[in-house]
């Protein structure tokens, strides 16, 4: 972790002081996040430039493997719409689960939850 710590930081990353997990790079007007979940790396930013050139430089420096697009990260599921510029997130799946373990899948918005 120390060598990744060093080489993304030589880079331009800063860390996140909050969550240690999640870091940022501004570049004029563009910036970049990604966070780190076990063995996996979600990037997220508002430029395409800055976003390529930091998949290439995550591909050069470490083995990845570039996945594409994400649509499902730690039980959220993201759905965009680029031509609009809007970022949805959703956890249906996550509260379907929740539903169904306390057998209320078909529940109506009137009926209660009760988990004690």
């Amino acid at each position: 972790m120390i060598k990744f710590d060093q080489v993304i930081s030589n880079f331009g990353f800063k860390e996140n002081i909050a969550n240690q997990c999640i870091y940022h790079k501004f570049k004029g007007s563009r910036l970049i996040f990604f966070g780190l979940y076990v063995d996996d790396i979600l990037l997220l930013s508002n430029g395409i430039d800055i976003l390529l050139e930091t998949k290439s430089f995550f591909l050069k420096n470490f083995e990845i493997k570039d996945l594409g697009d994400t649509s499902f990260m730690i039980g959220i599921e993201i759905q965009r719409g680029r031509t609009c510029g809007i970022l949805g997130l959703s956890q249906k799946a996550y509260i379907d689960k929740v539903l169904d373990g306390c057998d209320m899948k078909n529940c109506s918005r009137g009926d209660k939850l009760s988990l004690f």
